[in-house]
């Protein structure tokens, strides 16, 4: 495996790579797609059915607890049955929960199909971000992988423009109809193109695993192997026990607070801009071009982040961009009713993700190919309980008539920890 892997890191970056990292990016668009469309049809939705504060906060907090669900339980199988078969199985998730949102009669249909879609995009995040940390060079692996997760804030971007286009002409069912649609195009795509890990397949050693690996090396054009590596006894069990070995648990319990609290600041943030928007008296159509505005920031972020990263330091980086957030979220209320306002979304969008995405770099270098994807997903999940929390408890604060302009103060805190933790995390150069 050390081989193929310095072979990797040595050369340039083929087609086959590039195509995997193409893939694994437009995948992230439509999980961008998927996550943030309840945000930008959550007003027409809450005015059509008559829906609180409250319970808008729970259909928000259900779809990331099925991420969260789909991190811990499902992502953690891309270590044992592969990761290629493990981002089909979540599209098909995503596929199915968006398409059927569209039919939806009621509030709970609404939060239980919110929740299927996030067990399929929960699960989808923590997998790319192995597979192509596994095909990209050690000198560049960062930017790669921020890379394929900005993605993320296209698919929101389109999110936005797409939902207002439909919304001004059909009903919101109609949106997830559509965007339903646009997710299974994606199904054979998957299937007929995109190729397993190497380094997953050296390593555990599935059926015809050397034919496997021959062609994808010829492809790679590297020389071809005669015969497996000496297969690891690794356990049967998806090993979330690796990530509390001595080696690891430092690390591990450091990037779990890292991405809890920056999930509470990111989700408060996505989840409620649009609404918060149209609060403060302006339109339906500028709440979601805010988003809009929030996402297309949060793109130039990640690739910046990604960029800086790779030149002067991943922890540095990350660090830097979430106490920026943390100004910023401090300083917002002075900005309300100005014209300034979309622009300081449009710098929160790239501080926040941009410092944010660069903790799926920090994960896939804490933990190796045997147990990555679960260390990954088991990273995300971790923080999915922030992310719960901080729609849910931004509502009940909203609710209780606790202003705007301190909700952004109170959600402030949690960039700042997690900038002071993410500094502390030991991780492999």
């Amino acid at each position: 495996m050390e081989t193929i892997t310095s072979k990797i890191d040595s050369s340039n970056i083929s087609f086959l790579q590039f195509l995997i990292i193409f893939i694994c990016f437009f995948l992230n668009i439509i999980d961008g797609m998927d996550v943030l469309v309840i945000s930008y049809t959550a007003p027409v939705i809450a005015s059509s059915w008559d829906i609180s504060f409250e319970a808008l906060g729970v259909v928000f907090s259900s779809g990331v607890l099925g991420m969260a669900i789909g991190a811990l339980l499902l992502a953690p199988y891309a270590d044992k049955i592969g990761r290629k078969k493990i981002i089909l199985i979540s599209t098909i998730i995503i596929s199915i929960g968006i398409l059927l949102t569209g039919f939806s009669a009621n509030i709970y249909h609404l939060i239980f199909l919110r929740f299927l879609s996030g067990i399929g995009i929960g699960t989808m995040l923590a997998s790319t971000v192995s597979l192509v940390s596994e095909y990209t060079p050690n000198r560049s692996r960062d930017f790669w992988v921020s890379f394929i997760l900005a993605g993320y804030p296209i698919g929101a971007i389109l999110a936005g423009y797409l939902s207002n286009y439909i919304l001004k002409y059909y009903s919101w069912e109609v949106v997830y109809i559509i965007f339903g649609i646009i997710s299974i195009f994606f199904i054979p795509i998957i299937y007929f193109f995109l190729l397993e890990s190497v380094d997953f397949l050296l390593k555990n050693q599935p059926k015809n695993a050397l034919s496997r690996v021959n062609l994808i090396l010829k492809k790679l054009d590297f020389s071809k192997i005669d015969s497996l590596p000496n297969k690891v006894n690794l356990d049967s069990k998806i090993p979330v026990n690796s990530l509390f070995q001595a080696k690891h648990i430092d690390s591990t319990i450091k990037l779990w607070t890292a991405f809890f609290f920056s999930f509470a600041c990111l989700y408060f943030l996505i989840s409620w801009i649009p609404k918060m928007v149209t609060e403060l008296g302006l339109s339906l159509e500028l709440g979601i071009y805010s988003g809009t505005v929030f996402n297309i920031g949060a793109f130039f972020g990640i690739v910046a982040q990604g960029y800086f990263s790779s030149k002067f330091g991943l922890k540095k980086i990350i660090s830097i961009f979430l106490i920026v957030t943390f100004i910023i979220m401090t300083q917002i209320q002075h900005f309300f009713g100005s014209d300034w306002m979309l622009l300081i979304f449009g710098v929160l969008g790239f501080t926040i993700q941009g410092g944010f995405v660069g903790l799926y770099s920090v994960a896939a270098r804490i933990y190796p190919t045997e147990f990555r994807t679960t260390g990954v997903g088991w990273g995300i999940g971790a923080g999915r309980l922030g992310a719960v929390l901080g729609p849910l408890v931004a509502g009940i604060l909203i609710g209780t008539g606790i202003s705007i302009s301190m909700n952004f103060i109170i959600f402030a805190i949690p960039a700042l920890i997690a900038a002071l933790v993410t500094y502390m995390v030991s991780i492999a150069d």
